[in-house]
């Protein structure tokens, strides 16, 4: 038997009980995700349930067991028509698959036509997806798919300044774990749209070395013996405060170094110091004013919280542009 989407009114009465893929107060099962969108979701390392989880107990957030009443009021039941998701301010998009599954998840009578790509540069005023069918899933999806939309849009876009404001030089741009809880894979995804590339996406892929574990250990050398020990094979990577510490870190054999609010001159100084044995991420304190300079040390990487912390949304919209 076909799954039915859940009506705009019922859709997130409840939040989804995530192991019987059903809306909790059993109005209806939550539908898959149609087979394109998943593909293109999995194409692009994001996992299609996590999505379909996430949309829905967003779409639950918003009507809060109710149902939409601005659009139920002036909104005919079957009223069809088109909407545009129109850029209002330039920037790089990133999002669009996961706007297309609230649009879905709302109604599989939805149609969505992307007019772009992720990852591309647009300029104000650009079309980047129609949707088309009712009018009433269109209009209560809208502020759920634009909210993550116009994030993820503004991670992409601030990522790719930095990005372009490094080219030439040989560094990388990277991303951290300052992320909001629940989103880091979607974040870290809008990240890579810009141009940056990810560090480790959890505690458990990769092993960091901070000041408050050098001083649990007694010292740099010490803590890294003991990861080491502890996780052979993992990725780890030291983080270093001083030259005096990155001596250390280098004594102690690590091949991955982070320099936590090095100025320029000591940045530079790291590098010559290292002189290849280690590869080399500056982290703290950086300004995208000051990015090129950082970059022009030699350093390999620059560990960039703001990109997921602090970007602002960009500018999108939905525009009803027919209605019949």
């Amino acid at each position: 038997m076909t799954e039915q989407p859940l009506a705009a009114s019922t859709v997130a009465a409840s939040t989804v009980a995530a192991s019987t893929g059903t809306a909790a107060d059993g109005s209806g099962p939550v539908p898959d995700l149609n087979p394109v969108l998943a593909g293109r979701l999995t194409a692009a390392g994001i996992d299609p349930d996590s999505v379909r989880s996430f949309v829905t107990a967003a779409l639950a957030e918003d009507l809060a067991g109710g149902i939409d009443v601005t659009t139920a009021a002036t909104v005919p039941a079957r009223e069809r028509g088109r909407g545009e998701l129109v850029a209002r301010t330039p920037g790089v998009v990133a999002g669009l698959p996961m706007a297309e599954a609230v649009f879905w998840l709302l109604s599989t009578e939805v149609e969505c036509v992307p007019l772009a790509a992720d990852g591309d540069r647009v300029a104000a005023g650009q079309s980047l997806l129609t949707v088309s069918g009712p009018v009433s899933p269109i209009l209560t999806a809208e502020r759920t798919a634009l909210n993550l939309l116009c994030h993820l849009s503004g991670i992409a876009t601030l990522t790719r300044r930095w990005v372009d404001a490094v080219a030439g030089t040989g560094a990388v741009i990277r991303d951290t774990r300052k992320t909001l809880p629940g989103l880091r894979a979607l974040e870290k995804y809008a990240v890579r749209c810009g141009g940056g590339v990810n560090h480790r996406m959890s505690l458990s892929d990769a092993a960091l070395i901070k000041d408050n574990h050098v001083a649990a250990a007694g010292s740099v050398g010490a803590a890294f013996a003991a990861v080491r020990a502890q996780a052979p094979g993992l990725p780890l990577e030291v983080e270093c405060d001083t030259l005096e510490q990155v001596a250390e870190a280098l004594a102690a054999g690590a091949d991955l170094i982070l320099l936590d609010n090095f100025d320029v001159p000591d940045l530079a100084r790291a590098v010559r110091l290292t002189s290849g044995r280690a590869l080399l991420e500056a982290s703290g304190g950086l300004a995208l004013a000051s990015a090129r300079a950082v970059a022009e040390t030699g350093v390999d990487f620059l560990a960039v919280g703001a990109l997921t912390h602090s970007a602002p949304a960009l500018d999108i919209g939905l525009d009803l542009v027919q209605a019949r």
